[in-house]
């Protein structure tokens, strides 16, 4: 240490230093609640797990896988302000990533269940690989070149699973050889409760680590970058890299949210995974509220509820089965194009932007209502 730096006031020397105890323990105790409410939120699910009926378990998983995916595409658009096209792909790479461990695995003969986490942490790393490549070419383009680039991805990657065929069995696709819950847990355990439990769990590691990165330095520079990229450049923030780790970090929990969907299919095939997944990721997540976690949780549900919801309807329905098939695979795109449109127009912070408004208004009321 220099004399001159030496000889400043211990707080002024602390900033410069970069050592600040008081970020420090901000961090700290931001990291405690986090690990507090996901861990409620975790025993609130094991409890539900045993309260419902196993088709309700696996409708939970999914929600789950797909919580993982908006999540990261709220970091992408919402924090950084990146639109993408694309994450349907991105999540077809981690599913794909995740049969091809899995099948590699049983070809060999081992077993363990040690080896979905395995297959899952490969399908991640995968999907970073993926997102960094696209990343890097994103970080150069803005408005609709951006949007045309992961438009691209979002039609490519299924493409590339039916022309290699010989790799991934094509239109068909790959079985996913999962194990059967440990017999630790007894030899009638539902196999949809162990799935909600699995992909539960992975789904609350990776909101933990989202959750403390967008309220890090990291996600000031995403929030910054997205505001001003100008101010944000003058402010001494490398905005390319910037923006090359959001697309990271929304492509890992892309590809994790794919291959707990593998997980929970049991098989992956292109279609899937089309384009028409890629624009209901990103409607959801402006839906539920764009640049909020908990936005992201409202999208994920509203994809696992509006097909059952049109499931019933045509259900009530006295219609052909081609008919009732036909509006299965239309309603729900119309159902989710209407809503945005509600909602960009009535309420733009989305669902969760509603709420909070109301529940602001309403502790603004109590004084009153006691006094």
């Amino acid at each position: 240490m220099s004399a001159t730096r030496a000889a400043l006031p211990p707080r002024q020397r602390a900033a410069e230093t970069g050592d600040r105890p008081l970020d420090r323990g901000r961090r700290g105790s931001t990291l405690l609640r986090h690990l507090a409410v996901l861990l409620a939120v975790g025993l609130v699910l094991v409890a539900v797990s045993y309260a419902v009926e196993p088709f309700r378990n696996f409708q939970l998983a999914t929600v789950a896988a797909y919580l993982c995916a908006t999540a990261g595409l709220t970091v992408l658009t919402g924090l950084n302000g990146q639109l993408s096209l694309g994450h349907g792909a991105l999540m077809a790479t981690g599913a794909y990533t995740v049969a091809l461990c899995q099948n590699a695995f049983a070809d060999r003969g081992l077993t363990g269940g040690w080896l979905l986490p395995l297959s899952l942490v490969a399908a991640v790393l995968g999907t970073v690989a993926v997102g960094a490549v696209v990343g890097v070419a994103a970080a150069r383009l803005r408005g609709p070149y951006l949007a045309g680039v992961t438009l691209a991805v979002a039609v490519v990657v299924p493409a590339l699973a039916v022309t290699f065929d010989g790799v991934f069995n094509g239109e068909q696709g790959l079985s996913v050889p999962v194990e059967p819950p440990p017999l630790a847990l007894g030899a009638y355990f539902p196999y949809e409760r162990w799935q909600l439990w699995l992909s539960g769990a992975a789904t609350l590691l990776a909101l933990l680590l989202v959750a403390n990165l967008v309220r890090s330095r990291y996600g000031r520079t995403f929030r910054a970058v997205r505001d001003d990229e100008v101010a944000a450049r003058l402010a001494g923030i490398h905005v390319a890299r910037t923006q090359v780790l959001a697309f990271v970090v929304s492509a890992a929990t892309a590809g994790l949210g794919g291959g707990l969907l593998a997980m929970l299919a049991q098989s992956v095939s292109p279609g899937a995974f089309s384009l028409t997944l890629s624009l209901f990721l990103l409607m959801a997540v402006v839906i539920g509220g764009l640049g909020r976690l908990a936005g992201a949780l409202w999208g994920a549900v509203l994809l696992v509820a509006l097909p059952d919801l049109t499931h019933s309807v045509t259900e009530l329905l006295t219609l052909s089965p081609a008919v009732a098939q036909r509006l299965e695979g239309n309603l729900p795109l119309a159902i989710f194009g209407g809503t945005l449109i509600v909602v960009m127009i009535a309420a733009p912070g989305g669902v969760q932007g509603l709420l909070s408004r109301l529940g602001r208004a309403l502790l603004a009321r109590w004084p009153t209502r006691r006094s």
